[in-house]
């Protein structure tokens, strides 16, 4: 413990605009081990050794780090509100297939679309390079080596006309989601139901509901610029092929702090299933954030999550939710969301990241198109440098 009022220590409000960030940035400082906070004594809170803030202060420079302003026309957020091409969000994903969003997204028209096709030949090729994967791979894992797979053998992946791409990226979420280990049905039907089989466990003897694995896609499909759409978008203006694209969106995908956030809020929801209160204790007695909840853009609410919590409806893992949140002074995020529809319908573990980057591919592809169609190169942001100097 250290005194409050040690002039060698900082509070964590103190910290923040030192370095210019958000409290909750300090946290994440302190999870990736750039900084250690030390308890207050005689109250709530953490205090940081001023030589280690100064020393993190020092290794930055006056730079936001942006690359570039980009400019898009997919999607909006706006106050707690959200929307694709200026269409509702929450509505788009309780009354669209995923299909006719994607194409939504891809060209600016909402109709109906079939059903994203599937050839043979590419699934039997996705699936021989997902087998060579140990047992302990993750689903995303699987899903990368297929995408660099089915990449090296399609001979016109260098062809970057719309049609060409929206025609690939189509195939591509087909193939992907047959793919998959699991039971395959009819391929005339919605993603969720094709997906179901496969994310489920042995332990789930409820009904199927694959409109909420629906839902989730749409309305996981974008979400602006995103580090993983920002990592598309930089291949994209070199010219990578879609293929590519998605790769480096599935590459910055797999951080911790992006495409593992779902799986963060299902364990902390593990946890809670039995103790609600004391789940919650132990987060706040070490001081690091709640999974699943707040958010960077939203200030009261996600609109993403509460579609999914009126889906799931009075499901026992709800009043787990409701127990959390009102003890809490932040709001449930789509990661608790789909954690709680993980939990709800006994998906395995790592379904969460899956579906995630299985939407997100529509929102990759629809980014690469307008990418492609801007100058090429235009994301190269001048360094400053911070090393010795002879």
């Amino acid at each position: 413990m250290t005194a409050e009022g040690d002039e060698d220590y900082l509070t964590t409000s103190q910290v923040a605009r030192r370095l210019r960030v958000k409290p909750e940035t300090v946290y994440a400082y302190v999870s990736r081990g750039m900084l250690t906070s030390v308890r207050a004594r005689g109250r709530r809170g953490s205090l940081f050794a001023v030589a280690d803030v100064e020393r993190l202060a020092s290794r930055s420079v006056e730079h936001s780090g942006a690359v570039e302003e980009t400019e898009s026309a997919l999607t909006l957020q706006s106050g707690d509100e959200l929307y694709y091409r200026g269409r509702s969000v929450p509505e788009l994903a309780t009354t669209r297939t995923l299909e006719s969003v994607a194409h939504l997204l891809w060209t600016g028209e909402l109709t109906d679309q079939p059903s994203f096709p599937v050839h043979r030949a590419s699934v039997d090729l996705a699936r021989a390079a997902m087998a060579v994967l140990p047992p302990t791979a993750r689903l995303t894992d699987q899903l990368r080596v297929a995408v660099a797979a089915l990449s090296a053998a399609d001979p016109l992946r260098f062809d970057l006309q719309p049609t060409a791409i929206t025609t690939a990226a189509r195939t591509l979420l087909g193939t992907l989601i047959t793919a998959l280990p699991g039971p395959t049905g009819s391929t005339t039907t919605s993603p969720g139901t094709r997906l179901w089989p496969k994310l489920t466990t042995t332990e789930s003897a409820d009904p199927p509901r694959p409109e909420l694995l629906d839902a989730v896609l749409v309305l996981l499909a974008d979400h602006g610029l995103a580090v993983s759409t920002v990592a598309a978008r930089v291949a994209a203006s070199a010219r990578a092929n879609l293929y590519a694209v998605v790769s480096a969106g599935l590459g910055a995908l797999d951080g911790q702090y992006h495409g593992a956030a779902p799986t963060l809020a299902y364990e902390f929801l593990d946890r809670a299933k039995d103790d609600p209160l004391g789940a919650l204790s132990d987060r706040l007695r070490t001081g690091t954030p709640i999974p699943g909840f707040g958010h960077r853009i939203y200030r009261t609410r996600d609109p993403r999550a509460e579609v999914l919590f009126t889906l799931l409806g009075d499901a026992p893992i709800m009043q787990v939710v409701h127990t959390i949140a009102d003890r809490t002074k932040s709001f449930p995020n789509s990661d608790l969301a789909i954690a709680a529809v993980m939990h709800a319908h006994h998906l395995r573990p790592d379904a969460g990241e899956a579906l995630f980057a299985l939407a997100r591919i529509v929102g990759w592809t629809a980014h690469a198109l307008e990418e492609y169609a801007a100058p090429a190169l235009r994301f190269r942001s001048p360094g400053i440098y911070t090393g010795e100097k002879s």
